[in-house]
């Protein structure tokens, strides 16, 4: 369980750094060979990044194998080798592998702003999804409810609107703090980007109604204030807040999806 757990946080890793790799897993073995089922490798452009399918010469074979993959259109590759024919080993075994490619791609990145009950169930709706996922808030009680996770990140800050200056163009935004009051203070920092395909506020026309207001105060355009979302999700479910973060979750991915 430990290797496996260490697998998924290079695997995330790479995933986060938008990094092209292979995983290799030794799906079958036959006879004596130099690994178990089931053991796997990550494979980058340098090599062999992570973990093990035998070392030695299937291993080497394995990796030229996966970087031929790395370069070519296929995304997968299964192979059967004889060890002593097809490998040139002493073992008298047979192996087979699957190869996975994944791209060099950025991961989606979602930034909530708050860590309260609605908070909590929509990172725990995002964890077991590929992404990179970001919780911001000054209280170190509700930062400390979530989950550890390889791809979440928890920031503690007093001022936490001063994230927005360091989050990466086309990230998702999602402001659920305390209430309106500071709320606004965020916003008012993201709406002097344009690079955020989603930008969402939790609550009710009212409450839009009121930043409305303060924002055109501020001095922001109709442009920008028309662009951020308010109320966020979809019209389901009861005030639960787990229901709440479904809502806003099938929004989230709708925007994605449209990217």
């Amino acid at each position: 369980m430990k290797l496996f757990e260490e697998f998924l946080t290079q695997y995330n890793e790479l995933r986060k750094n938008g990094t092209s790799f292979v995983v290799i897993t030794m799906v079958n073995a036959v006879g004596s060979t130099p690994q178990d089922i089931g053991s796997r490798a990550i494979i980058t452009e340098e090599g062999l990044f992570w973990g093990t399918i035998g070392g030695g010469k299937v291993e080497g074979k394995a990796i030229e194998q996966a970087l031929d993959l790395l370069k070519s259109e296929n995304a997968q590759l299964y192979v059967k080798w004889n060890l002593q024919r097809d490998v040139g080993m002493t073992c008298g075994g047979e192996v087979s592998f699957f190869f996975e490619k994944f791209h060099n791609q950025s991961a989606w990145k979602v930034f909530v702003f708050g860590a309260g009950h609605v908070g909590q169930q929509l990172i725990r709706s995002l964890l077991p999804l590929d992404g990179e996922f970001h919780c911001i808030d000054h209280r170190e009680e509700w930062l400390s409810k979530l989950p550890d996770a390889p791809n979440l990140q928890k920031h503690l800050l007093k001022d936490p609107k001063e994230l927005v200056k360091d989050i990466p163009s086309g990230s998702f935004c999602i402001l659920m703090t305390m209430g309106h009051s500071t709320d606004v203070p965020i916003l008012n920092e993201i709406l002097k980007h344009d690079h955020f395909p989603y930008v969402g506020v939790i609550g009710s026309k009212s409450k839009r109604n009121v930043m409305t207001k303060e924002l055109k105060e501020l001095n922001h355009s109709d442009k920008a204030i028309e662009s951020f979302i308010c109320p966020i999700g979809y019209k389901i479910g009861t005030n639960d807040p787990y229901e709440i973060s479904i809502s806003i979750l099938a929004q989230l991915l709708e925007y994605r999806d449209k990217e």
